[in-house]
Parts: structure tokens; sequence; C-alpha cells
């Protein structure tokens, strides 16, 4: 049973606020959940409609009704479990080999698939401009699928580090050189923009190395790709080259 202070603690999870307070978020799903238990992120309760998860010691796992679970579920079909974790203290930033840095992503799905897309081609490192969506927003942890347990991420002030690091830095413009016809790095910072206003002019200032991904089309009236798609692109490519 989910006792009423425990629906209201996790029901306030889902704003950013209440999760910096309380140094909590939670996940959704058997898959997203088992991942999550196998990393180093730590345990509060976890609540299950099913005889599930056994290796979770009695006093954290508690059984539900479907009932119950729709009442602290941020989705609109819930699924079988819900696990409240803490929210672990940032990393330091790892500083080798290719870097992901987002400005001002915000749309959680985008976040959580470029999650996915890091952890699929061995980007360790993930680095945040400070108005980039919560990591740990519902939507987000839901759409990584796991892959958060994986990334490093952290918040920075991203103009003062890209100011000061000595890697290569990449953006990514309209108007930047092919990147199919591009030598590219093992080592360097790839700089993803805002979905609507893409690189922030500061950061465009600092940025010395411009790629872009050509149309092919016959037309040419795309007027963007969208930011999780451009991203499997650029980092395809990288390790490709």
């Amino acid at each position: 049973m989910v006792s009423k202070n425990q629906i209201k603690l996790i029901t306030s999870l889902q704003q950013k606020k209440y999760r910096s307070s309380n140094q909590l978020f939670f996940a959704e799903g058997i898959k997203v959940i088992q991942e999550m238990l196998e990393s180093n992120f730590e345990l509060v309760h976890l609540f299950t409609t099913q005889n599930d998860f056994e290796e979770v010691s009695n006093g954290k796992r508690i059984i539900i009704t479907e009932s119950d679970l729709k009442k602290i579920s941020a989705l609109a079909t819930p699924n079988t479990c819900l696990a409240v974790f803490k929210i672990p203290a940032e990393k330091k930033i790892i500083e080798s080999g290719l870097i992901l840095a987002l400005d001002s992503i915000r749309d959680p799905g985008n976040l959580g698939t470029i999650l996915r897309l890091c952890d699929w081609f061995g980007i360790s490192q993930l680095i945040c401009s400070k108005e980039t969506v919560d990591i740990y927003n519902p939507k987000v942890v839901q759409a990584t699928m796991g892959s958060i347990a994986r990334v490093n991420v952290n918040y920075i002030d991203l103009e003062n580090y890209v100011s000061q690091t000595k890697l290569p830095i990449f953006g990514t413009f309209m108007d930047g050189n092919n990147i199919y016809k591009t030598d590219l790095p093992k080592e360097g910072i790839i700089i993803m923009g805002n979905e609507a206003n893409g690189i922030s002019a500061e950061l465009e200032k600092i940025i010395k190395n411009r790629l872009t991904i050509p149309r092919f089309g016959n037309i040419q009236k795309t007027e963007s790709l969208n930011v999780a798609t451009a991203t499997a692109i650029i980092l395809s490519e990288f390790r490709r080259g």
C-alpha cells in the first residue's frame, strides 16, 4: 500500500524544484528500473504490482495495486512498477575522448534520446548548459531506457567551460563545412544547439570548427533536422572517421 505522504512526495517529484529539495527522482518500467538497480543509483523504494524484483529487500519493495500505481505514475498508461532513487552527486568531468555538449536543449524526449545515443556510440561524458532540461525529469528518465545509468552528465556554465578547454571544439550550423568531407578527430567537444534557435551567439564566437549535415533533397525546403536525429548522424560520422 502507498501512504498519502508517499503519494504526495512522489507526485511532487514531477517538478524540478521538489526533485532538487528532496534530492530524489523516480523511474518507471521494468527495463529502466532494472538497469538502474544494476548501477550506482541508490534505491529508496520500489513499488510494483507484480511479484518481481525479488533481489530487492522487503523493506524497500512494496507490492501495490494498479489503482495505487495510477496515483503515483507520470504515465498516461502506467507500467507495472515505479522506483524512487536518490539523486547522486555529480562526478568530475572526464575531459578525454569525445564529449557531447548540449546548449539549451528543452525537450525531454530529445534529451532522453541523446543520452541513449551517447550510450550507443560510447560517449561517456555529456555536458549540459544550465538551461537544458533536467536529466531527472520523468520524461527524460523514461526516454533514456536505462542509458542514464551509463553516461556521466554534468550541468555547467557551458560558455565558460568551452572558452577554457584545450580540446578542439565543433559546432553544428547550417553554413558549416560538409561533415562527410571533413577529417574528424578522435578527441573533441561536439556542441549541439537549441531546438528552435541553434547554438547561442555567445558560444558561436568561441567555436572554430563549424560543421553541417548537407541536404540532398531536390527541393531543399527542409529548414532543419530534429536535434536528436542530427546528433545521431554527427556521432556516427565522428566514430566512422
